[in-house]
Formats: structure tokens, C-alpha cells, sequence
């Protein structure tokens, strides 16, 4: 274990790090995700299961938009910021449905494009992100009012917010109900736009330009989380004293778990050091892999958030040359591990076959 500079400690042995997220008293009373905004371990259940559920029902619409948005991207890009960019537009409908107040839409389409969705690494970035968060908030704040006053006849939900509002206590404050639907938000669009970024990225460093990819999408996500996990500590206060390791820690002791370091590890992993793809497929071949969490507390979205992921690297990846410049695989680490700015370049296969014989036909008169 080793002390972490604000004060938390952090299991570095993998053994060590399994036991503490098998532990029931490590995964003991409630999540640190929602914080204390709900009430129960059973009220952030059903809050997570409920936009989950709604999530996967979108799932074929994802599909289809993330195929046109991906189409029409252009051949030239910048990422890491295209990546969220791209989510929202594929999931703006089910975030915040087309019968909300424009405005509305308007203040989160801005939120997205200011980087709002994870905290940025230089300082002019967050302090432009954040400085839109209160209105964002207030405004939030004043439809959860809206559509609460409404009752509960609305039926099936129609959107993101419709799912938190049912599944919400009636007791919760419209603020925090706002509150809540905002940590999804961000969470939905910022951690699988840079995902997405991660697997085009590292897929490009790390195949030479020509023919498309040899791996499926399939893989490449799986090795992009691997090798670049967008949460970089997984931790929480040990709710009753406990040891580890032989060291005791306190009740209120925030103790981690790096999904960074397990994935990482040599005894465990294959060349852990290097991003191969062609790792999973082999039934054996992988060693602990936790970019969601493990335990109870394992995030409810995991396996929605790898297929919307997936389905944008196939999208974007289809039929296309895809290289990058100006990028590299070291990690901006703040908070979340975000990548370094990037360009990529898709060209589509029919502008390839096309421009050889645009210059044959040139060069014939």
C-alpha cells in the first residue's frame, strides 16, 4: 500500500487489491458515486438500474445515429473533445427529450462543447466549463419542478431525467433531483465520448496507416479500458475499522483500488505495458480487468457503456483509413484519465479507390 497526496491510501498489490473489493465490509453501507443525494443503498439501486434500463431500450437508435454522425464527421477532427461531442448527439434525444424547452437543450449542447462532461486538465478549460455549470443547474432545477408538478401520469419515461425523477424519492429537493440527473449526464456522455477517444487513439498509434484495423471493435474497446482506464482510482471511506495487509485503518480511512495499476500488472497480464487487442482473444489470456468497479458496487451501466462505446469505434471505423497526428498515449490525469489533444484523419474507403484514378486520369492528358 502506498499514501496517496491527499491523504487516501491505495492498495498497489493486486491480491491485496481483489481481497478489498471482495470484502463485504469494504462494500458496506452505500456508494460514493451518488454521494449522500439518496437516502438508501436500495433508492441508488433503483436510480441506476432505471436509467440503465433506459439506456438499452436506446440502444438501436444509438445505432443508426452514431452511423450517420460518423458519416458526416468530415474527414479531419479534434479529439479528445469530438468524443463527447459525438455521444451527445447520439444521445441527446433520450438525455433531455425534443419536447423540453429548447433553451434547455441549448445550455446542455453548450455544457457538452465547453467540457463539462469530466474536469478538465488545464485550468482555462475547467474555469470555462464550470462557469456555465449554476445556470445549467438553475435551469435543470426549474423543469425537474415542471415536470414533477406534472404528477406522476406521464407514463413510461421519455428521457434520462424522466427515469431520475421516477426513480427519485418524492421527498428529495428539485435541486437535487437536478443535481443527480446532471452526475448522469456527465457521466453517460463524458465517459463514453472518452473511451471512444482512447480506443481510436491507441488503435492508431499502434497500427501503422493502410489497410483497416486487424482487431474487432469488440477488442479494441476491451484493450482501450485495459490500458487506459477513464477512472483512475476506484476508492471510498472504510465505514468501520478494518485491516488490510496487516496495517489497521480507521473508521472514515478513504482506501483505493487503481483500475490503472491491476490492469497493469506484470504478474497478471501479458506485456501489460503494450496495447494488444489480439490479447482478448484468448479465452485465458487476461488477468484482473475493472474499468467499471467490481463488487456490489460495480457501475450498473457497465455493460451498456462498452456496447454504446463499441458502436461508435465500428461506426467511425467502418470502412475508413483512420490515422492520427499530434497525439500520444501518455494520459492527462485529473480526477479522470483523459487523453492528450489529438487530429484524426478518416478517409473512407471510396475516396482511397477514388483518388489514384483521379491521378491516372490526369496524368493521361
Amino acid at each position: 500500500m502506498f499514501r496517496l497526496p491527499w491523504g487516501a491510501w491505495c492498495v498497489r498489490d493486486t491480491d491485496l487489491a481483489l481481497t478489498v473489493l471482495r470484502d463485504p465490509v469494504f462494500h458496506s453501507g452505500m456508494s460514493t458515486f451518488f454521494g449522500d443525494m439518496l437516502p438508501s443503498r436500495s433508492a441508488q439501486i433503483t436510480l441506476g438500474r432505471a436509467v440503465r434500463n433506459l439506456m438499452r431500450a436506446h440502444l438501436p437508435a444509438y445505432r443508426q445515429c452514431v452511423a450517420e454522425a460518423a458519416a458526416e464527421l468530415g474527414p479531419v477532427s479534434r479529439w479528445p473533445e469530438a468524443g463527447p461531442l459525438l455521444v451527445y448527439r447520439c444521445t441527446e434525444d433520450v438525455l433531455l427529450h425534443p419536447g423540453a424547452p429548447p433553451a434547455l437543450r441549448r445550455q446542455t449542447a453548450q455544457a457538452v462543447a465547453a467540457g463539462l462532461t469530466a474536469r478538465q486538465p488545464y485550468v482555462r478549460q475547467r474555469a470555462r466549463a464550470e462557469m456555465l455549470r449554476p445556470k445549467l443547474l438553475a435551469a435543470i432545477t426549474d423543469h425537474v419542478r415542471s415536470r414533477r408538478a406534472e404528477g406522476p401520469g406521464r407514463g413510461e419515461p421519455q428521457d434520462v431525467l424522466d427515469a431520475v425523477i421516477g426513480a427519485c424519492p418524492e421527498e428529495l429537493t428539485d435541486r437535487t433531483v437536478a443535481n443527480l440527473y446532471v452526475l448522469l449526464f456527465q457521466s453517460i456522455v463524458g465517459n463514453i465520448g472518452y473511451a471512444v477517444a482512447w480506443a481510436l487513439l491507441l488503435s492508431c498509434l499502434h497500427h501503422p496507416p493502410g489497410p483497416p484495423w486487424p482487431w474487432p471493435a469488440e477488442w479494441l474497446v476491451r484493450e482501450a479500458a485495459r490500458h487506459r482506464p477513464f477512472v483512475w482510482m476506484v476508492g471510498r471511506p472504510l465505514p468501520h475499522p478494518v485491516e488490510f495487509g496487516g496495517r489497521p485503518f480507521a473508521a472514515g480511512t478513504i482506501l483505493s483500488v487503481s483500475p490503472y495499476l491491476l490492469h497493469h500488472d506484470t504478474h497478471r497480464w501479458d506485456r501489460p505495458e503494450m496495447f494488444r487487442p489480439e490479447r482478448w482473444d484468448a479465452p485465458d489470456g487476461q488477468g484482473p480487468y475493472i474499468p467499471f468497479s467490481a463488487g456490489p458496487f460495480t457501475c450498473a451501466g457497465a455493460a451498456v457503456a462498452h456496447s454504446l462505446t463499441t458502436e461508435a469505434v465500428t461506426a467511425l471505423a467502418q470502412d475508413a483509413h483512420l490515422t492520427v497526428s499530434g497525439g500520444d498515449a501518455r494520459p492527462l490525469v485529473s480526477g479522470s484519465v483523459l487523453p492528450r489533444p489529438f487530429t484524426l484523419r478518416r478517409v473512407t474507403l471510396r475516396h482511397a479507390l477514388k483518388a489514384p484514378r483521379q491521378a491516372r486520369a490526369y496524368e493521361g492528358r
